[in-house]
């Protein structure tokens, strides 16, 4: 197995360990010969993970490129939760008490490299916290409160702050680290996440409804919950998302947490992650061969290859947009160095893409590895999308026309599933363009929309039955292997 040391600067890491290439990030991030390096494993010890930096798109699209990213975009996420911190570290409680018992100090810090502490009575609770953030170099806090320790933080340590004198203890933990590991009630209970009045929402409150109704049908107990019920989710055996998701958003929070409980989940962390940024999903589609619409990843240094490439007009996107914001037709070279300008303050990456105007897009809905809905979305008129959002706030929609499976061409549906099983076995809708007979991916929704009147045209209450069946065999099979 290839291992990657992605850092900085490639005076970062002043070491040689055998097995190990020491990589500067631009390179990785940049240059195609690391795209298809099987079976490898990325160790991401740059300076930053901040959301969109560098180092966060080092772990993004190395879990894109079927690399073994450490830590991975969910681990640098659970960093920012003091909350689901505190919550994984519950199971560790008594191990904590153990090994700090003999701690004379209102406070301790204890740093951890590659799951490795010189403390022989740490070694074992610095395994386990290395075990649940798999984060390569890490630094948790500790305060003895009332005679009880609690730990009071944890962060990513980067290699600039280890003295020299550690830095060899660092490398060699390295180097060991890479030589040759609820119950339920009788009727189960399902959490529906949603936020009553959202502007924009991916159910509509008549298919809420279907959706409780289906629920009971399925045998189970249904419960609306939104933000506020965070601290009872895990009282739940699964949790539904209708709510428009977000990795720094409590939807990927609750779903987290409902995860690391053991519930069922859909949609789950690892879709919203994949489906929320459009890097990854540009990666993962090309990297497999999936066709989409020429496009290119965009930073400061190639902005003048945009129009040469593409032509005009050409679209720009941010990664993280959704519901048609976040994504821009620019008709000129200053209208592109305008918007990239703008886009650059959010995200280091920016997509350009070609520009494709059909009169419709296809939406797949994907469910556990099949098709389970077709519909047409038709642009808005007079303009290029199929969402408008007006200058007040207001949201204009196209005309949407559900169709019969068996009525979409095949080859739209065998590309929508190629696409979506890349991503999981979750809840997806498939955008497509289609030319002739050439189609091409837009993009993979996590949590896409079904709303009563719209998507369920053809299966009418068949489809809410089919999510909740689907939710109910997973709770039976997670209750199964707990047996």
């Amino acid at each position: 197995m290839n291992n990657l040391f992605i850092v900085n600067k490639r005076r970062d890491w002043p070491f040689e360990i055998r097995g190990v290439k020491v990589v500067p990030a631009r390179l990785y991030l940049s240059d195609p010969a690391y795209a298809d390096c099987a079976g490898t494993r990325v160790f991401n010890l740059c300076q930053s993970w901040r959301y969109q930096s560098r180092g966060y798109y080092v772990s993004m699209l190395a879990d894109a490129r079927g690399h073994q990213p450490m830590p991975d975009v969910k681990a640098i996420e659970d960093m920012q939760s003091a909350t689901l911190v505190q919550s994984l570290a519950d199971s560790l409680n008594d191990l904590i008490q153990a090994s700090l018992a003999e701690v004379d100090a209102a406070s301790v810090e204890l740093a951890i490299y590659f799951g490795r502490n010189a403390e022989p009575h740490l070694r074992q609770l610095s395994e386990q916290l290395f075990k649940l953030l798999r984060v390569p170099l890490l630094l948790a806090s500790f305060e003895r409160q009332q005679g009880h320790w609690q730990l009071h933080g944890v962060r990513s340590l980067h290699l600039g702050e280890i003295t020299p004198e550690r830095l060899p203890t660092v490398a060699q933990a390295a180097a060991d680290s890479l030589s040759p590991h609820r119950s339920g009630t009788p009727k189960p209970a399902l959490a529906l996440l949603r936020t009553p009045g959202a502007r924009v929402l991916p159910s509509n409150p008549a298919a809420i409804q279907k959706f409780q109704e289906a629920a009971e049908a399925a045998g189970m107990r249904s419960e609306l919950i939104t933000e506020a019920d965070a601290g009872r989710v895990t009282e739940f055996d699964a949790l539904f998302i209708r709510d428009t998701t977000n990795i720094h958003h409590y939807t990927y929070q609750m779903a987290r947490q409902a995860a690391v409980a053991g519930m069922v989940v859909l949609d789950d962390c690892d879709s919203i992650l994949k489906c929320g940024n459009k890097v990854f999903m540009t990666e993962l589609l090309n990297r497999n061969h999936i066709p989409m619409p020429k496009t290119m990843m965009v930073h400061r240094d190639n902005l003048e290859q945009v129009i040469p490439a593409l032509g005009l007009p050409c679209i720009l996107k941010l990664p993280d947009g959704a519901f048609s914001l976040g994504v821009e037709k620019v008709r000129s070279e200053q209208e592109l160095l305008d918007k990239a300008h703008q886009f650059f303050a959010h995200s280091e990456l920016v997509l350009a893409q070609e520009y494709m105007p059909t009169e419709f897009d296809w939406r797949i809905g994907i469910l556990d590895r099949r098709p389970l809905f077709v519909c047409k979305y038709h642009m808005v008129p007079g303009h290029w999308q199929i969402v408008k959002h007006e200058q007040d706030r207001e949201v204009c929609e196209g005309r949407s026309e559900a169709l019969a499976i068996s009525d979409a061409p095949a080859e739209v549906i065998d590309l929508a599933l190629r696409a979506a099983n890349l991503v999981g076995d979750g809840f997806y809708g498939v955008d497509l363009k289609q030319r002739g007979n050439h189609c091409y991916i837009i993009e993979i929704n996590d949590n896409p929309n079904v709303d009563a009147g719209n998507e369920d045209g053809v299966l009418k209450d068949a489809l809410y039955r089919e999510v909740m069946g689907v939710l109910r065999k997973r709770i039976d099979e997670r209750k199964d292997m707990l047996a």
